[in-house]
């Protein structure tokens, strides 16, 4: 984890966690500037990777990311009082891959359990809004080629190749119970914001493949199970604007400018 805190102001500071690549290990962190002159604190995460879940034989390999972006939140939970941080108002982000741990935290019910022996285990991984850019929201194969037809992606989170996903999938299906943010969505769940720079047509330059991971479709999809569910949440893409936000990073300030609950 790198902590950015801000230079001015008293705090404690409201925070970004923002995780970074989930197939190879790597630590990512938007521009600074958009948060730090607004007296928000940024965290850069870089969890165990799918790459690591595969050679240790993790079942399935997308766990260890999943458990350490729970155990990150409760992590800077802990020390908010050392970083002069607002536990009560955590948001998280990603870009790409980097989205899917965070919306698994954000659409998970809380972690904290007060009786674990691990004490980073007492605290709440409950968080204010999940921030998502350019994101792939689901490991669920099918629901993946429904929402956006051809793509193939994540079946590493799975153990298998994606092939291999489809044709196992009533055996994988307790596996994407458990993990695939999608799957998870509950009225409680936090506020969500997606972002695409392309729209719903592929744009001439842009590879089929590059286009299919990332198209807004996958956010659409999301939306209407998210909306389903009593989860607010809200997809931008060029000529899709959002009402009461100009974009992701809006989003952001705004909900942890906001009184704590």
């Amino acid at each position: 984890m790198d902590v950015h805190l801000p230079k001015e102001g008293k705090g404690p500071f409201p925070v970004l966690i923002w995780f970074g690549g989930i197939w190879e290990a790597s630590k990512h962190v938007p521009d600074l500037k958009r948060f730090l002159p607004f007296n928000i604190a940024v965290i850069g995460v870089e969890t165990r990777t799918l790459t690591d879940g595969v050679k240790e034989k993790a079942n399935p390999p997308i766990s260890y990311v999943m458990d350490d972006a729970c155990r990150a939140v409760q992590f800077a939970r802990m020390n908010a009082a050392k970083w002069n941080l607002d536990p009560k108002r955590i948001a998280l982000g990603g870009g790409s891959q980097g989205t899917l741990p965070a919306l698994y935290v954000g659409c998970s019910k809380d972690r904290a359990n007060a009786t674990a022996s691990d004490a980073v285990e007492h605290f709440s991984t409950a968080v204010t809004c999940v921030a998502a850019y350019r994101s792939q929201p689901s490991i669920d194969p099918k629901r993946m080629q429904e929402w956006v037809p051809g793509v193939k992606w994540g079946a590493p989170a799975l153990g298998c190749s994606f092939e291999d996903s489809l044709k196992r999938y009533d055996e994988l299906v307790p596996f994407i119970k458990t993990w695939s943010p999608d799957a998870l969505l509950h009225k409680g769940a936090a506020p969500i914001y997606f972002e695409n720079e392309w729209g719903l047509t592929q744009p001439e330059g842009i590879t089929e493949g590059n286009y299919t991971v990332h198209s807004p479709a996958w956010a659409v999809g999301f939306q209407k199970l998210a909306q389903a569910a009593g989860v607010v949440c809200h997809v931008k893409f060029p000529d899709h604007p959002t009402e009461g936000y100009n974009d992701i990073w809006d989003f952001i300030v705004k909900e942890l400018q906001a009184p704590a609950p």
